[in-house]
C-alpha cells in the first residue's frame, strides 16, 4: 500500500466524499427535502463516514485510526439503512437506491481493506 500522507489522499475518503455530495443532492428534491428528520439523520451519518476516516487518519496511531474506521464503516451501513426508508417512501428511485447502495458498499470493502492492512 502506497505511503498516504494526508487523509485527503485516501482514496476510501474520496469515495465517501462523492457519496456525501450525492447524499446531499437527493435529499435536496421532492419529499425527501420536507422529512427533516431522515433528511439530517442520512446527511449527518453520510458526513461520518468521510469525517471519521479523517479524525482517524490524524491521530497517528493504528489502534486510534481502527477505532475511527470501524465507526466509518457503521456510518456507511447507517446510511445503506437509511435509504432502504428512502426507498420504501418514494423519495428515490431504484436506480438512484441501486447506484448509492453499490458505492457504499465499495467504500466499506475499502474501509475494511484498510482495517485488515493495519491489522497486519
Amino acid at each position: 500500500m502506497p505511503t498516504v500522507k494526508k487523509f485527503e489522499d485516501l482514496l476510501a475518503w474520496k469515495k465517501a466524499r462523492r457519496i456525501t455530495n450525492r447524499v446531499y443532492d437527493l435529499t435536496n428534491e421532492g419529499d425527501f427535502a420536507k422529512d427533516f428528520g431522515l433528511r439530517d439523520q442520512i446527511r449527518r451519518s453520510s458526513v461520518s463516514v468521510m469525517a471519521n476516516l479523517a479524525e482517524g487518519f490524524v491521530r497517528r496511531s493504528d489502534k486510534d485510526f481502527l477505532y475511527f474506521l470501524n465507526i466509518s464503516r457503521s456510518s456507511a451501513a447507517e446510511v445503506r439503512s437509511h435509504l432502504y426508508v428512502a426507498l420504501d417512501q418514494g423519495y428515490v428511485s431504484r436506480s438512484s437506491f441501486d447506484g448509492l447502495s453499490a458505492d457504499l458498499e465499495e467504500v466499506s470493502k475499502m474501509i475494511f481493506g484498510l482495517i485488515r492492512h493495519l491489522k497486519n
